[in-house]
């Protein structure tokens, strides 16, 4: 393509590529039809962007399709060989992405005929996807990232025949870059694989295998498809001898190391610093995967180029369960147990990796739905999965051991409980549960208390007719759209006279809850300057303070206690805001709280502490602030759970070591109670004051009057000698000349101040916060731990 190179070249690009960003299709227009001959796909001189890729960085998707129709190629690269769709998925841009693929709609196919007439409007091309840059990289390089716009953007391009074995100058494959990251782009990596691409693809110079990257990444669901389409378990890297096995072993992936054995990895291989997977799995400290290498044979005794075993590795770190497991393995490893054959093993992990496979086979095969099948047919079966089967007489033992009325019972078998020593099956390695402890004859259980739900109703109608209080007329911005922008705003009061030529719009009403919730800082200002308080509750008693602290919104919590809200108000079930700021797991939320006067001991209806909802949130940093701010550690709640009870239901293991150590550090209150003791002296009654209650009555003392005699004051009807009294006093009126608008602008935040405070909600709640599926600290810990249990 042309790069400027006269001045009125660079002149035209120049402002061709200003005009782009700011989205001006009028002066572009003017200046392709009136500018240098093809400016449109001219390459400015310092990186050589073009109008095509500027669009395509800015997220213009409606600009990309206006210059695609005045003659822009969709295939146009930059200095470093780049083009607008690689720009486009590089930033997750969608919509543009889409634009470049389909210019004419769901037909990106289409071409131009032959007897069509020249002087038609430019014929838009789709894009092609097979375009490499300077360094041989292709558009899914580009699309490898996080996020669900980058995942949308590999979807799109795979979609349109994007080369899924693509290797750059350098050896690199793309598949085995996905792979690095694997356990942030699952989706991705499955998509290349289904569309072709080599499960046994790797680097030509190191040889690293899309297995190896996968294995470290500890993705298992992509291990294994990588497995299931081919890829070879055991090869090397050329000059540091690494394996899948030891990039499993490295990160404590004891899911990866399953599912590589089922495949037929071995374990017992050294790299060029003579570590095994079990040096690896010691000094990441992983007791699962240190067993579990003992058990299928890797050594744990050998020494690495150091002079090391993996049991002095684990010791150095201080890794004690990997110490206890490697120690066990040096006991029994090359010893033979009960039905812990390697060809056992084998055929177990076999079998537990396709457990779901072999139970759709054999309830095929199973018509009576007694769970049993022939033993032909299960031996059938095995073999036709390609299982590693075992000598005759070995597979006539497992027959007997399952068999049930002359057929196998292939449930029982695919436990593994009748062949496989219980020390070796798969729930060996399950976290223990611990055990309810037998209560004592003269305890009592613990009594369930009824809960009721309080609600309360919305409320009378306001004067006039209108909603009820907490129904709030809702702030409208009434200008002309066309003059005046959150960018453009008028420069005095009386230059937008928009009210003047413009229909009023229709009054609209939210309730107050919801205006806290998105944040309309005009429609809770203009409630309260009518009178609306600050503290009005809802359906449910939850103030706005209490919404905003719920959502984790500093700003908004900052501007409602500057209005005056009640810090220490509760809802129906005794949660104040401070509560409700520990769910959200916002420190500074909390400390803006606490330095505002909330109750750090402040017990909700339950019980329950703030520290107890910070614990719930699963917040290390939270949870450590409230301790040092000097939070009660031995409260209980209702259901006689502490604190630590509540991190080991709730918290990660971070959270309750902090919330152990702070607890076991305090001490616990004596029991100083004895029989026989005296009884305390009952407390006095307090004595009436009669004479103080009668002026309270009257009022006699303070000068005041009663409200009963303020309220009939108040109710006195008008008179004409009283109006024609205070008009006679001689008042004087000033003449006021100040002019009020019909309408007065409200300000609004510039483009600038918007993308800043994204900017912010992003730091502060992570990159998720602008996806759908966002979920708040404590939502997400429930979320993963009914996954967990879901799993299991």
């Amino acid at each position: 393509m042309p790069v400027a190179q006269t001045r009125l070249q660079v002149m035209q690009v120049t402002k061709l590529l200003q005009c782009v960003r700011d989205g001006d299709k009028e002066q572009i227009g003017k200046l392709c039809a009136n500018g240098v001959p093809h400016l449109i796909n001219y390459n400015e001189p310092n990186a050589g962007d073009t109008a095509l890729s500027t669009a395509a960085v800015a997220n213009k998707d409606n600009l990309i399709s206006y210059l695609l129709e005045l003659g822009a190629h969709p295939d146009v690269v930059d200095f470093q060989g780049r083009t607008p769709a690689m720009r486009a998925a590089e930033y997750g841009h969608v919509q543009c992405l889409e634009r470049l693929l389909k210019p004419g709609g769901d037909a990106p196919e289409k071409k131009k005929r032959k007897g069509d007439d020249d002087d038609d409007e430019h014929f838009a091309i789709a894009a092609d996807m097979t375009f490499k840059d300077l360094e041989g990289k292709g558009i899914l390089w580009y699309c490898i990232n996080s996020t669900q716009r980058h995942e949308t953007c590999a979807e799109l391009a795979l979609k349109f025949a994007a080369e899924t074995n693509n290797v750059d100058k350098n050896g690199n494959h793309v598949f085995v870059h996905a792979c690095e990251t694997a356990s942030e782009n699952e989706e991705i990596c499955i998509k290349m694989l289904q569309s072709g691409s080599d499960a046994n693809s790797k680097n030509e110079k190191s040889n690293r295998t899309a297995l190896m990257a996968a294995s470290k990444s500890g993705s298992q669901r992509v291990v294994r498809a990588i497995l299931e389409r081919g890829g070879e378990v055991d090869v090397q890297m050329l000059k540091l001898k690494v394996t899948a096995a030891h990039e499993a072993a490295r990160g404590g992936f004891f899911q990866c190391l399953v599912t590589l054995h089922a495949y037929g990895a071995h374990f017992d291989v050294y790299d060029d610093r003579g570590n095994s997977p079990m040096h690896l799995a010691a000094l990441k400290g992983s007791g699962p995967c240190c067993k579990y290498l003992a058990q299928r044979g890797c050594n744990p005794k050998p020494k690495n180029n150091e002079g090391n075993t993996a049991r002095i590795i684990a010791k150095e770190e201080g890794h004690k369960e990997a110490i206890k497991e490697v120690r066990k393995g040096e006991k029994i490893f090359g010893k033979t147990g009960k039905n812990n054959d390697p060809w056992i093993l084998a055929l177990y992990d076999f079998c537990v990796e396709r457990t779901e496979q072999l139970t759709d086979l054999y309830n095929r095969l199973d018509v009576d739905g007694h769970g049993t099948v022939a033993k032909e047919d299960f031996v059938d079966g095995l073999e036709n999965i390609g299982a590693p089967m075992p000598l005759e007489a070995d597979m006539k033992k497992i027959l007997q051991s399952h068999d049930k009325e002359g057929r196998v019972d292939f449930n029982l078998f695919l436990t593994g409980k009748k062949y496989v020593n219980k020390q070796y099956l798969m729930s060996a390695f399950e976290p223990k549960k611990k055990k309810k402890k037998g209560k004592g004859k003269g305890k009592k259980g613990k009594t369930k208390i009824p809960l009721p739900i309080c609600t309360q109703t919305e409320g009378p109608r306001t004067l006039g007719g209108g909603p009820p209080e907490v129904f709030v007329e809702e702030h409208l911005v009434h200008t002309d759209v066309g003059r005046f922008d959150r960018d453009r705003p008028p420069k005095h009061p009386l230059q937008d006279d928009s009210a003047w030529y413009l229909h009023k719009p229709d009054k609209a009403h939210m309730n107050i809850i919801q205006a806290t919730v998105h944040r309309h800082y005009d429609t809770v200002q203009d409630a309260l300057s009518k009178g609306v308080p600050v503290d009005i509750t809802d359906k449910y008693y939850k103030t706005p303070l209490m919404v905003a602290c719920q959502n984790g919104d500093l700003d908004m919590a900052r501007w409602l206690i500057e209005k005056g809200a009640n810090v220490n108000a509760f809802d129906n079930f005794k949660w104040t805001p401070l509560h409700f700021a520990c769910h959200s797991g916002k420190k500074d939320l909390v400390e803006f709280l606490l330095d505002n006067g909330a109750n750090l001991e402040s017990t909700s209806l339950c019980g329950a502490t703030p520290i107890m909802r910070a614990i719930e949130s699963c917040r290390p940093g939270l949870v450590q602030f409230l301790i040092d701010r000097g939070a009660k550690m031995l409260n209980v709640t209702k259901h006689d759970d502490n604190v630590c009870d509540i991190a080991a239901s709730f918290g990660d293991m971070r959270v309750y070591d902090i919330v152990k150590e702070k607890y076991d550090s305090v001490p616990k209150p004596k029991d100083n109670k004895k029989k026989g003791g005296k009884k305390s002296a009952p407390a006095k009654r307090p004595a009436s004051n009669a004479g103080q209650a009668g002026k309270v009555a009257t009022g006699g003392e303070t000068g005041k009057e009663s409200p009963i005699l303020e309220a009939l004051h108040s109710h006195r009807k008008g008179s004409i000698l009283r109006a024609a009294s205070a008009l006679a006093g001689g008042l004087e009126e000033k003449e006021d000349i100040s002019y009020v608008p019909k309408s007065v602008w409200t300000k609004l935040p510039t483009s600038e101040e918007l993308i800043a405070a994204r900017v912010v909600r992003r730091e502060r709640f992570s990159w998720r916060v602008d996806f759908e599926d966002f979920r708040m600290p404590f939502q997400q810990n429930v979320h993963e731990k009914i996954q967990s249990i879901e799993v299991e």
